[in-house]
């Protein structure tokens, strides 16, 4: 039997659940299980977002404002509908200047639901984006396909795992510390941390930036996801001679930590570990992303990366069985307790955010509201404004300054940093960009195609 393209665009890998899709919905076909027709929601919800305008008179008054703002759309509890809250954050201005025409453009050069328009969505829009970067420099000793015996091996060839790097001209190749960003889920590198801690950590002679960008946005599989990663430890390495610093955000500290968990040659190149809003213990709230109303339905197609994100699906699972649950390099947390509507759960040692120290590496969990309580750095942050945290910002300086870590609140003046929204160096502007980087990720995750109804098979 032969489907069209649009047909197959919804694709599920059979699990040994006999109910991991709604009955009637799915063809069984070569060994995979596929919905015959996409979601009634997936034009609707998608045209519905990029379709929405900001409301007249619209906009961010102060840094108080955009804290309030953002407060009043997201900070339900886990209530709501994902979406919806996106198409509000929208109405409310809180969007990257130029994101939404940018999407409305392209929704009128495909057919909905094809994989040719699924693509153009997903893919970057900004040059400093680029998923075909030209690194021709070669790392002093082979990285590839294994750097070390002990190292799992690499499913995408050299080629692609190095083009992913982007290195600015500024890069100094070794004569300062060099510092990976690894992004989240929906976005890449350059629009993640361009309008926080990259634009921070430039120009200072402590920190020298670069990023990757991950094909699909971190949409996929996060196992692929992080061969991304432990290449680029590892080839950063070996074109500096120097160790590295990796800050990431989002699914990035998942991706990071697997990397370190399966690629051990990483851990001894890397000096420091800064995860922001991370999940290393998945979510109980990963559905909510998803279609079927993106409010949590059970069983609604789900990008790879999201399902595999699931709090007791095997991805997660692996992860903490195989060691994942506790650091590998000297580590600092970051992470807010509130407004944060996919990482869960987020108290105390079973929070999502947190990594245990049996390895006695270092580490230093940081939650926002308890060092910064009732004072305005510990209000309400959700995964992605936590970039221009000033107690972020702050105690990343602090460690990178130092050079080693993890981060010690001793070490900075609290009452100064704990008394700013966003971090000193950054604009109203930043914190905006920084903040619509929900809509641009939300945009991604409705458009990525193929989505799934259970956990595709995992390759450990």
């Amino acid at each position: 039997m032969r489907l069209s393209l649009q047909n197959f665009a919804v694709v599920v890998v059979l699990l040994q659940s006999a109910d991991a899709a709604p009955a009637g919905l799915l063809d069984p076909v070569g060994g995979l299980t596929n919905l015959l027709t996409l979601p009634v929601d997936y034009a609707q919800r998608l045209t519905g977002v990029v379709g929405t305008k900001p409301l007249t008179g619209a906009g961010v008054l102060n840094q108080a404002d955009l804290q309030s703002k953002l407060g009043s759309i997201w900070n339900t509890g886990g209530a709501g509908n994902f979406f919806d809250k996106i198409q509000k954050q929208i109405g409310q201005g809180i969007v990257p200047s130029g994101l939404l025409s940018n999407f409305q453009g392209l929704l009128g050069t495909g057919a909905l639901g094809s994989l040719d328009l699924a693509n153009k969505l997903v893919v970057p829009i900004d040059a400093i984006d680029s998923i075909n970067n030209n690194n021709i420099r070669n790392p002093v000793k082979p990285i590839w396909p294994r750097k070390d015996a002990a190292d799992a091996p690499y499913s995408l060839s050299e080629a692609q795992l190095r083009q992913a790097i982007f290195i600015p001209q500024s890069f100094t190749y070794g004569q300062k510390p060099p510092v990976i960003f690894v992004p989240g889920t929906g976005v890449y590198g350059g629009e993640a941390f361009g309008p926080n801690l990259q634009k921070l950590l430039s120009n200072v002679p402590y920190a020298d930036p670069v990023w990757l960008n991950i094909p699909g946005a971190l949409l996929g599989e996060p196992r692929t996801n992080s061969e991304y990663v432990a290449y680029a430890i590892n080839y950063i390495n070996g074109i500096c001679g120097k160790n590295s610093s990796v800050i990431s955000w989002s699914q990035g500290g998942l991706d990071t930590q697997w990397a370190f968990t399966f690629w051990p040659s990483t851990r001894s190149v890397v000096s420091n570990f800064f995860p922001v809003s991370p999940d290393f213990h998945g979510t109980i709230l990963a559905n909510a992303i998803c279609l079927a109303g993106g409010n949590g339905a059970p069983n609604a197609p789900c990008d790879p990366s999201a399902i595999q994100k699931q709090y007791t699906y095997a991805f997660v699972n692996t992860l903490s069985g195989r060691g994942g649950s506790d650091a590998y390099v000297p580590t600092t947390t970051f992470y807010s307790a509130v407004l944060d509507e996919v990482v869960q759960l987020q108290e105390g040692a079973a929070a999502s955010e947190y990594l245990n120290d049996t390895r006695r590496v270092g580490v230093t969990n940081i939650k926002v509201q308890s060092v910064c309580a009732g004072r305005p750095a510990g209000g309400v942050y959700g995964p992605a404004s936590m970039l221009f945290n000033p107690l972020t910002a702050a105690l990343i300086k602090d460690v990178l300054q130092r050079g080693q870590g993890p981060a010690q609140l001793s070490n900075i003046k609290l009452d100064d940093v704990c008394k700013e929204v966003i971090a000193p160096g950054l604009s109203l502007d930043d914190g905006i960009a920084t903040s619509g980087t929900i809509v641009t990720a939300g945009i991604r995750i409705l458009g990525y195609l193929p989505k799934l109804v259970a956990e595709p098979a995992l390759m450990v």
